[in-house]
């Protein structure tokens, strides 16, 4: 199941992961469920924010090598 996790969240936009990040951090704030889901939101917030790093990333890596083409 990890696996299938783990190939779902390399399919997830940037915009998706975001989003799902967002949800999770509402659902986190309103703290009304059990203290083992508030640690299964957690973690799967922190591989969501660690995707939308990476993207963020790739992006800014991809913008510089442009720009360096364009010099």
């Amino acid at each position: 199941m990890k696996e299938e996790n783990s190939k779902e969240k390399e399919r997830l936009s940037f915009e998706e992961a975001l989003n799902e990040l967002d949800e999770i951090v509402q659902q986190l704030e309103k703290g009304d469920m059990s203290l083992n889901r508030s640690v299964e939101l957690y973690e799967r917030g922190v591989e969501l924010s660690k995707k939308c790093s990476d993207l963020l990333e790739k992006a800014e890596l991809k913008i510089k090598e442009v720009q360096s083409s364009l010099n």
